[in-house]
């Protein structure tokens, strides 16, 4: 069975209230900031707005989907998202209301992605849940959603949730609630995206490996009888920079990305980002629709201070070198 995919290419942007750079004094992120990030992404023609999300993490980082049920004020138009939500350090119970209620605050925009992290193992420690299990709670934490979402009593006795008839009112805006894509590349999480989400949500990869991806999630699919009447969503969050050289977009990628994960990441920079000046950075763009990529989210890296900057270069610049693929 081929994954139904349309070809049309849609680009989004993943960040909403960040901070990279250290300053003196407390981040007190303002509305107006919210606002001003919100309509820019807007009006410069992208599709959709995305927050990650961590509970503990080397830089300051908010709750996503509160910054969502605000965002979703200032646009009417932009698809919102979560790239990704760490479900595992949640119980799926409370998850699922937040999650109904914010598809309903966002007018059916919202589409759930899920994933396990793991890279900071102490924001597993603080919730209580151990790390060797976040696939398992995953999911189990997916069909718990479903069923809480179907608007009837709902039943499930399962490794780590167990409940009699309950009844979660209202049922989300769209239909059996929001598409849920699962990130990750491990075999097990293909394997999970393949028999319990409706899209994938990859992140550091390289388009052949994402070309890859697909194969096994089609392969594991095609193994359980599944068909996705509901489409299937193919999307890569991909950090980028557009700047006059190669040379000095790599450089701003591996200063603000080493810091981000606590690591060198000069390296993976080089491998996994787009960067250099626009027809470079579609071209890698490009490379990730022809693996079967439908939905780029770009992850603006440098400078916190030059994010607005960035978002209306990558407009200015490079949108309109996709258009034929975004008009498909």
């Amino acid at each position: 069975m081929d994954l139904p995919l349309d070809d049309r290419l849609r680009i989004g942007v993943q960040t909403i209230h960040r901070r990279t750079e250290p300053a003196e004094g407390p981040w007190l992120p303002t509305i107006d900031e919210m606002c001003t990030l919100v309509e820019l992404v807007d009006r410069g023609g992208y599709d959709s707005l995305w927050v990650g999300d961590h509970i503990s993490f080397p830089l300051s980082i908010f709750d996503p989907l509160l910054q969502l049920a605000q965002a979703a004020v200032v646009s009417r138009r932009l698809q919102l998202g979560t790239g990704v939500y760490l479900l595992p350090l949640r119980h799926p119970a409370p998850v699922a209301k937040q999650v109904s209620t914010l598809d309903h605050l966002t007018e059916g925009r919202f589409v759930f992605g899920v994933g396990v992290g793991g890279e900071f193992p102490k924001e597993y420690e603080a919730c209580g849940v151990p790390i060797a299990e976040r696939g398992a709670r995953l999911s189990e934490s997916l069909t718990v959603l479903r069923k809480l979402w179907s608007g009837e009593a709902a039943s499930h006795a399962g490794r780590f949730f167990q409940f009699e008839g309950v009844m979660m009112q209202p049922p989300p805006r769209q239909p059996g609630g929001p598409p849920i894509w699962c990130g990750g590349r491990s075999d097990a999480a293909l394997r999970r995206t393949a028999t319990l989400a409706d899209g994938w949500m990859s992140y550091v990869v390289t388009p052949d490996m994402f070309r890859q991806g697909l194969d096994k999630i089609r392969a594991a699919a095609e193994a359980g009888g599944r068909s996705f009447d509901r489409g299937f969503g193919t999307a890569h969050l991909l950090f980028t920079r557009v700047d006059d050289t190669y040379e000095e977009a790599l450089d701003a990628a591996t200063i603000s990305l080493s810091r981000r994960y606590a690591m060198d990441f000069r390296k993976a920079a080089q491998r996994y980002c787009a960067l250099g000046p626009a027809a470079q950075v579609v071209e890698s763009i490009r490379r990730f629709h022809e693996a079967g990529a439908r939905h780029v989210v770009l992850d603006f890296v440098g400078p916190y201070e030059e994010r607005f900057e960035e978002i209306e270069r990558f407009a200015s610049e490079a949108l309109p070198l996709l258009a034929d693929l975004r008009k498909v």
